[in-house]
């Protein structure tokens, strides 16, 4: 008799059938394991022999073979403990097989025969509730997966109580959707003194989406501003939510079940390396540019990263989604982020002030500036110069705007673009492409004059001319506006990088 449970594979955010199938012949007693298992998978042997006997049961003095099935599929994770347990106690005759077929189940077994959680479990119930089948996972996991919507879910402690429960002698209650943790704003537009022009240009970013990078000295206030994007960008809509959960899921990140319709704000120290920031390793886990999905992700001290980690990026922020490409797997994670990045105008940070500025101006801000690449820069939107604080700004009384005033015009403006892209994928101006770009991003006459003008005085690349049609359309949103004006692509082209890096 072959007793089979249906259990998952994880691939990026992607979640593949698997079957334990499991088998007791006659023979010298051994305990098999195959189908491309990891140390992890192969481990679960002994884990799944302690936590039956921990229940009271012994394994036969049989030949036992599990066949993780497809056979080609690798398999990583310590989820496939409690499919491997279940489908050792079918083929024993201990519960019935056809009870399992229903369910797709998932999660780590202790020694003593507790549920451990395990990630990915959210991935795995909908994808239940793609295959019609209930989900058995941890009972700490219970709420997470419950969020999958219409799924039976049956959150076991342990698997003595998960056997009462198919035997019908104890049912376990179904667990409830986690909590919503509502939005934390911790830093607020008026504790920044000054930079009309670096705030303006925050609330354009955050109206569309777009990628901004300031650069200033140190002290004039760029991570505070940075800090302050979350407190005036739009909460997650439910669908988006979830979409972030999911990478928070298989990150193994999502505590408790707890979904936050807050957008990721992730900010990574320069040391990153590239697979901590796009993700990969030994497992191929998602990198911070995924973790920040729908979301912010902030690189402070820019040309302080390695210079191929920034590369790394240049895809990701085009395409909204990053590769990670495996001997044995092409592994897919989104990130469609709106990137914030900062730095120093050269090494010492004083190139405007003669006094402090270093003896090897300008040529140090070249040799400093020249770490970002080119390719990179054409790929964010704004660029701000930000000036020093004065003593003079620093006395001035908090200003009467603040994040809450700005947030309800961004509010206003991302309105208007969820009307403008409703039954698209599109979601912001920033992500608004070909024909659909010329369609709502067209100027006027006036305006289309002076883009012709200033692409070839700025030597525009073909992507960023387009990038300049998306800004001038947020602007344009902003104030209300139809039709994309000169007034508009004129604000929108005084953001665009005017000298070359490198």
């Amino acid at each position: 008799m072959v007793a089979t449970v249906s259990t998952v594979a994880y691939l990026g955010l992607e979640a593949r059938a698997v079957e334990v199938q499991c088998q007791l012949v006659p023979g010298l007693p051994n305990f098999i394991l195959v189908g491309l298992p990891d140390k992890a998978v192969a481990e679960s042997r002994e884990r799944v022999r302690n936590a039956i006997a921990a229940i009271g049961l012994s394994l036969p003095p049989k030949r036992i073979t599990v066949n993780l099935s497809p056979a080609d599929l690798p398999k990583e994770g310590s989820h496939f403990d409690l499919p491997i347990a279940l489908a050792l106690l079918g083929a024993m005759g201990v519960i019935d097989a056809e009870t399992l077929s229903g369910y797709v189940v998932v999660g780590e077994l202790g020694l003593d025969g507790r549920t451990a959680p395990s990630p990915g479990v959210l991935l795995a119930a909908l994808h239940a509730g793609e295959q019609d089948k209930g989900l058995v996972c941890p009972v700490a996991q219970g709420a997470e997966a419950a969020w999958a919507g219409e799924v039976e879910v049956v959150a076991a402690p342990d698997l003595l109580s998960l056997l009462n429960h198919f035997k019908g002698t104890s049912a376990l209650s179904p667990p409830q959707p986690g909590a919503v943790d509502a939005p934390v704003r911790t830093v607020d537009l008026k504790q920044v003194k000054g930079q009309e022009v670096a705030k303006r240009a925050l609330e354009i970013a955050a109206a569309g989406g777009h990628n901004l990078l300031m650069v200033g000295p140190p002290g004039a206030g760029k991570s505070l501003m940075a800090s302050c994007l979350p407190g005036i960008l739009p909460d997650m809509t439910p669908s988006e939510a979830l979409e972030s959960s999911m990478v928070a899921s298989v990150a193994g990140t999502l505590e408790g079940g707890r979904i936050s319709r807050a957008r990721p704000y992730r900010s990574p120290h320069h040391s990153a390396s590239m697979a901590a920031l796009v993700g990969g390793g030994l497992k191929a886990r998602p990198g911070e540019v995924s973790m920040a999905h729908l979301g912010v992700l902030f690189l402070d001290e820019l040309p302080e990263f390695q210079r191929t980690v920034l590369d790394s990026l240049r895809q990701p922020l085009e395409t909204g989604e990053v590769t990670v490409a495996r001997a044995n797997a092409h592994v897919t994670f989104p990130a469609r982020v709106q990137l914030i990045a900062a730095m120093n105008p050269c090494r010492c940070g004083h190139l405007s002030d003669p006094a402090l500025a270093c003896s090897r101006a300008p040529r140090c801000a070249a040799d400093y500036q020249a770490k970002v690449s080119g390719p990179l820069l054409d790929r964010i939107d704004l660029h701000v110069e930000v000036q020093a604080v004065t003593a003079a700004d620093l006395v001035l009384p908090p200003p009467a705007e603040g994040s809450a005033e700005v947030a309800a015009r961004v509010a206003a403006a991302r309105s208007v673009q969820t009307v403008r892209y409703a039954g698209s994928k599109t979601r912001t101006n920033a992500e608004v492409d070909g024909e659909r770009l010329e369609e709502v991003a067209g100027p006027d006459e006036a305006g289309r004059q002076l883009l012709a003008q200033a692409a070839a005085a700025m030597k525009l690349s073909a992507r960023g001319y387009t990038r300049v049609l998306r800004v001038a359309r947020t602007i344009a949103d902003l104030a209300g506006a139809e039709r994309v004006g000169r007034v508009h692509v004129a604000e929108a082209l005084s953001y665009r990088r005017r000298t070359p890096v490198n």
